[in-house]
């Protein structure tokens, strides 16, 4: 059994039947992680000796014979922004430097509760809001595909982490496309539930007690190397919590086992006057000939009648006004209420718009971002893709788009470009249909090939 590249499930299944011990889970991984994360860089703030005692606990309660949980005594790591007590949460930001929540957030809890056993976070980008994963505290993590190329932000670390084998799953954050990106990039799957599917509350470090200002757009969501993996976590980690009132009493469903033959799909090979790359527009297109030879009902979509340019602006325009409102100080010229509610309007427009295309089709098949992994630059600098410079601030859009709407969205691996990097696919579905969703990736993971391992690891 190669225990670091093992899926959650199958290592949870191990440990379960006694093949390995919690220890041997943990120290496969740690290994990993001293091997390769000096390169790569995705594991900060290692936990080594505190795992190891929540390992050894998890193998005497097993000797016991204490019922174990769908994670016991399976190691994981956490992007660094959720609160955990014992291990700092810094979002890479100085000032956060030494930050250790006085308790975990409700999805650690959850996690922790399910047998998982926590080993250390991963490195984001400095408050989360970049593409590419770097900061003043930790530094830059590197794509393990090729180390002189990012691995995407905010939830880089995650999934760099996921793709060399140092940890089975991760939970990251999702605003503008920040687990669906870098899952992309890596090569590994990546989900972003619907809006107000799983706990907001302690997903950020809040030292002071301040008001949550992140109400909207922002989610929470499992990264993994498996579809199957994505759904045992998001399971785990999905519903209402006694913490976060806006989450929604909407059922969470088992993952159904789908004939790909009962399938309707749209497909989008780019959206009207986004840039993506020849590979990705390509692999859209082959995968959605695949599908319908598969026997899936397969049609060109035919997107909503909206402005998606203008839907990018005023997503970014909703989370100006929140992060203005969490500012200690109010400016000397506050945004009018009127404008959020006016916002809040355009909003609505958009989501019933992809309400009512999702009344035709079982999910939409499209890119997640413009390219794939691009080298390390300054934000800001333009991304080159198939030879013409585009804006660096046009990489999440593809995804952003389905932040703006609240629409569930999962990002698949789907092979490799001409450069030899991984490509990804993003599938998008109906508002609270995730398990329905995964159960469509599950369907199409024949035909993708799933995870592939990166040379060298």
């Amino acid at each position: 059994m190669d225990i670091a590249f093992s899926s959650t499930v199958e290592l949870a299944a191990a440990i379960a039947k006694r093949k390995i011990s919690a220890v041997e889970a943990l120290d496969a991984h740690l290994a990993q992680i001293d091997a390769h994360n000096h390169a790569v860089n995705a594991v900060i703030s290692l936990d080594r000796e505190g795992a190891r005692e929540r390992a050894k606990k998890a193998d005497a309660a097993q000797a016991r014979g204490a019922a174990p949980g769908p994670l016991h005594g399976v190691p994981f790591t956490l992007k660094d922004m959720h609160e955990t007590s014992g291990i700092r949460t810094t979002v890479g930001f100085p000032p956060f430097a030494d930050h250790v929540a006085k308790q975990d957030s409700p999805v650690v809890i959850r996690l922790k509760a399910a047998g998982g056993v926590l080993m250390a976070k991963t490195n984001v980008a400095t408050m989360l809001s970049d593409w590419q994963s770097n900061n003043p505290l930790f530094g830059r993590t590197s794509n393990p595909w090729d180390l002189e190329r990012t691995a995407g932000g905010s939830s880089g670390g995650a999934a760099a982490a996921l793709c060399s084998g140092m940890t089975p799953f991760d939970v990251g954050t999702d605003m503008q496309d920040s687990i669906r990106l870098p899952a992309a990039f890596c090569g590994v799957y990546g989900l972003k539930p619907t809006e107000h599917r799983v706990s907001l509350a302690g997903a950020f470090p809040d030292p002071g007690g301040a008001a949550r200002s992140v109400r909207l757009m922002s989610c929470l969501g499992p990264l993994a190397r498996s579809v199957q993996d994505l759904a045992l976590i998001y399971q785990i980690i999905a519903g209402p919590d006694g913490s976060d009132t806006d989450l929604a009493p909407v059922p969470v469903q088992d993952m159904p086992k789908l004939d790909p033959r009962t399938l309707r799909i749209a497909f989008a090979p780019s959206f009207p006057g986004f840039p993506v790359a020849g590979d990705i527009s390509a692999a859209v297109e082959n995968l959605a000939r695949q599908l319908q030879s598969a026997g899936a009902l397969v049609e060109e979509a035919k997107l909503p009648k909206l402005d998606l340019h203008h839907d990018l602006e005023q997503g970014g325009a909703l989370i100006g006004m929140m992060l203005e409102a969490a500012q200690p100080e109010s400016p000397e010229n506050p945004t009018p209420v009127s404008h959020w509610f006016e916002a809040l309007a355009r909003r609505d427009r958009s989501i019933l718009a992809w309400d009512r295309f999702f009344e035709n089709h079982d999910a939409l098949l499209c890119p997640v971002a413009m390219t794939s992994a691009f080298p390390h630059c300054e934000p800001g600098t333009p991304v080159t893709v198939d030879g013409k410079e585009q804006s660096y601030w046009m990489l999440p859009a593809y995804g952003a788009v389905f932040n703006y709407s609240g629409h569930p969205a999962l990002s698949i691996p789907c092979g490799q470009g001409s450069e030899g990097l991984p490509i990804g696919l993003q599938l998008v579905g109906k508002r609270w249909s995730e398990s329905q969703l995964l159960g469509i990736a599950r369907a199409i993971e024949p035909l993708t090939g799933g995870f592939r391992r990166p040379p060298a690891y």
